[in-house]
């Protein structure tokens, strides 16, 4: 009887018993999602006579956050359907969302993407990091929060906050500049 590799075994039953990734993620509401995404465009459009335009702004993070975001651009969420787009650069932004503590390498670069963004702007700081430094906090490398090196408009708690509660903090932020 040939001897099989070990490697060999191991690929094989990897093939035949599949991934172990988690099954049955819960799916958002679609009725919920519909109608939190419609306010959202429907109010940016009205406070702005347009689209809103965020600019992400990775200021140090994980990168926890930043997987939310692309997820909240993803088919299931597909935020530009609501009239909300990323746009790459500060000078067309309406909003800079910050994720992540500000890493000192990072602070004046911040500083510079908020500097060049025109009014009205807005600042949201994602994250638990983004409010105070989260488990970086006093760190030799963290200057802090987002607070810490321009003013925040908005802080949308979470590690990671989950791509529903980024839509509600953004209609909460123009809910908020509305006046409503």
């Amino acid at each position: 009887m040939p001897l099989i590799p070990p490697i060999a075994r191991i690929i094989a039953r990897h093939l035949l018993r599949g991934p172990l990734t988690m099954k049955g993620a819960p799916d958002p509401d679609p009725a919920g999602l519909m109608e939190l995404g419609d306010s959202l465009g429907d109010l940016s459009r009205a406070r702005l006579g347009r689209s809103l335009a965020i600019r992400a702004v990775d200021a140090g993070s994980c990168n926890g956050c930043e997987l939310e975001i692309h997820a909240v651009n993803n088919p299931v969420y597909d935020l530009e359907r609501f009239g909300i787009r990323f746009v790459a650069s500060p000078r067309h932004a309406d909003v800079l969302l910050v994720t992540g503590p500000v890493a000192w390498n990072m602070a004046e670069a911040l500083r510079r993407t908020y500097d060049a963004t025109p009014n009205p702007r807005w600042v949201v700081a994602m994250g638990d990091c983004g409010r105070d430094g989260g488990c970086f906090a006093g760190s030799y490398a963290v200057a802090g929060g987002v607070s810490a090196i321009v003013p925040v408009d908005l802080h949308i708690p979470g590690c990671p906050p989950t791509p529903t509660a980024l839509l509600s903090g953004l209609l909460a932020l123009l809910q908020r500049v509305d006046g409503r």
